[in-house]
């Protein structure tokens, strides 16, 4: 057991200490490349103090570190002062069905880590987010946000883990199987109840006024070879001022959500090189690539649980009885996960030929790339984003090619070195398990 401890160490720990180092090469990076680039900054995205820039990248850069380690370590904690083991004893002591004391035990675990991320979420909105300019948020809509996002999150995961439970105990040497292709149809479903039900929980979502903005939009959806429907914008400003733009769905409920901060700070021909970026994800069927691609990633993770939840040694590291299969999920999916984010560059590159796709139909779409260059970087320069990310921090970090090279490749017409530049929100960022694509 001591070695398998020990291993369990290392991949939990060491993957954590690099990722911490590049997190430094970024920053050490940033530092020297933003000073030295800081005329080119200034003429080509309108940034003028690049200190601001550089002091909110270090800021956020070293908050966002501390959390990783006060998270894992308070993990560790629980795990070996037998936390898990006192958590297993008292759902076992309730009577209740595997499935039921499952869902029990997962929804605990949201619970737990939304509460211990409060601290973090608080100092990070009302301390950093405000000493920039950039929230504006009150305390009443963060801490609804906070309690909505918790229930929201109890009920996805529940529903998952309770599914996925059940297949254990109906099919028990398949259940691996059929739980990855429930998890796959379930991510198909959310691309409809996201934008349907999740997401307006949150926001209010209008469709784009009459007015220079609606006839852009209609311009560039008939250049585009689209009906021009689904088209929102979205009251981002209730909680923050920086600027972005993203693309959910297909089918009938596909839609391109503008920020209203995009809509108040970029101009008209700027706006429409975006929303012609987010036009090319459909063009070109990214929504269904990606798709594709988080279910080949899914069956691995799905086959490495279905092995992982039938070994011994998972629950006896742990002194656990080997019937608390929901108990085996967790400790299972605590040795997948930092060999998920160790293998992301894999994900990325997928994400950074769709990127470099819809700049270029953006670029045909408005007869040239300069609306999309401009408006790159003037979402750079509003959410004061990094534009020159260390190669390898970007290889783990980026879905996005840097912006320097998207404006410099938009310029040439054709590829150019990615060791220069930014994802900076830039309203195309690929998004979670859920395929939502930001602007």
């Amino acid at each position: 057991m001591l070695a398998l401890h020990a291993a369990f160490l290392l991949l939990l720990v060491g993957s954590a200490a690099f990722f911490t180092w590049l997190a430094a090469r970024d920053v050490r990076h940033a530092t020297t490349t933003v000073t030295d680039q800081q005329d080119w900054l200034a003429d080509t995205l309108g940034v003028e103090d690049h200190e601001e820039l550089l002091s909110y990248h270090r800021i956020t850069t070293a908050f966002g570190q501390l959390q990783e380690w006060v998270v894992l370590g308070g993990l560790l904690l629980v795990l070996y002062l037998g936390g898990l083991n006192l958590a297993v004893d008292a759902l076992k002591g309730l009577g209740l069905g595997p499935v039921a004391t499952g869902v029990l035990f997962f929804a605990g675990l949201v619970v737990a880590s939304q509460l211990s991320g409060l601290p973090f979420s608080a100092v990070d909105t009302f301390a950093i987010q405000e000493s920039f300019g950039f929230n504006q948020s009150t305390v009443k809509l963060w801490a609804r946000d906070q309690l909505v996002s918790t229930v929201v999150s109890v009920v996805m995961i529940g529903l998952v883990v309770g599914v996925v439970l059940w297949f254990t105990t109906v099919l028990p040497s398949l259940w691996w199987l059929v739980g990855w292709a429930f998890v796959v149809a379930f991510l198909l479903a959310m691309q409809v109840v996201y934008p349907r039900v999740i997401a307006p929980l949150f926001n209010d979502f209008e469709p784009v006024e009459a007015g220079d903005l609606r006839e852009g939009i209609e311009e560039v959806f008939e250049r585009a070879g689209f009906s021009p429907e689904g088209i929102y914008v979205m009251d981002a400003s209730r909680r923050s001022s920086q600027v972005n733009a993203y693309f959910v769905g297909f089918g009938e409920t596909k839609r391109v959500v503008l920020f209203d901060t995009l809509v108040d700070k970029l101009d008209v021909r700027e706006a429409q090189a975006v929303l012609a970026h987010e036009l090319a994800h459909w063009k070109e069927n990214h929504i269904w690539k990606r798709l594709g691609a988080s279910a080949l990633r899914l069956f691995v993770v799905f086959a490495a649980l279905g092995y992982l939840v039938e070994v011994d040694w998972l629950y006896v590291m742990w002194g656990l009885p080997t019937d608390a299969v929901y108990a085996g999920l967790f400790l299972a999916t605590l040795w997948i996960y930092p060999v998920l984010d160790l293998t992301s560059p894999i994900e990325n590159r997928v994400s950074l030929s769709h990127e470099r796709e819809a700049d270029d139909f953006a670029a045909e779409v408005m007869d040239g790339p300069e609306p999309l260059a401009d408006a790159l970087a003037r979402l750079t320069q509003e959410n004061l984003s990094n534009p020159f990310p260390d190669p390898l921090y970007a290889a783990f970090h980026y879905s996005h090619p840097p912006i320097p090279e998207r404006i410099r490749r938009l310029q040439e017409g054709r590829d150019v070195d990615a060791s220069d530049g930014n994802d900076a929100n830039d309203a195309t960022t690929g998004a979670s398990e859920t395929d939502t694509a930001e602007a």
